[in-house]
């Protein structure tokens, strides 16, 4: 499984938000220079997440960006479903309607399965908050 730089930039564009938590806004050029990240693109990502409700823009010469809410309040999968539509570790599991021919012999797909539970409960319980805490320790 590989995430697109949708999921992978989005998540860092969020993460830069929520270091600056409580801060004036943001500028789209800030974070994508400090995050490596295409200007063009991150426009691209920032409004997605924007139609979501995630983050909230604010004109003028002080515009910018800014999360819609607080850090502890959203999630990596909150970020990742609205990016790339949700994470799928195989095409068996998807939920798209079509069924394998063998999905009551197969081998494999009790492993897919829990592999694929274990990455949703972690990405469903770190929020930006974690992510920004852990980044404070591994920087100590």
């Amino acid at each position: 499984m590989k995430l697109s730089t949708k999921g992978k930039y989005g998540l860092k564009a969020m993460f830069e938000l929520a270091v600056r938590y409580g801060q004036k806004p943001v500028s789209l050029t800030i974070i994508a220079e400090n995050q490596n990240i295409s200007l063009n693109y991150l426009e691209q990502l920032i409004s997605k997440l924007k139609k979501e409700n995630l983050v909230k823009s604010y004109r003028g010469a002080h515009g910018g960006y800014t999360l819609a809410k607080p850090p502890e309040d959203i999630s990596v999968s909150t970020i990742l479903n609205c990016l790339e539509g949700g994470i799928v570790l195989s095409e068996c599991l998807e939920g798209d309607g079509h069924v394998c021919e063998n999905v009551n012999s197969c081998v494999t797909r009790p492993i897919w399965e829990k592999i694929n539970e274990s990455i949703n409960e972690i990405i469903e319980n770190m929020t930006l908050a974690d992510m920004v805490n852990d980044h404070k320790k591994n920087k100590e």
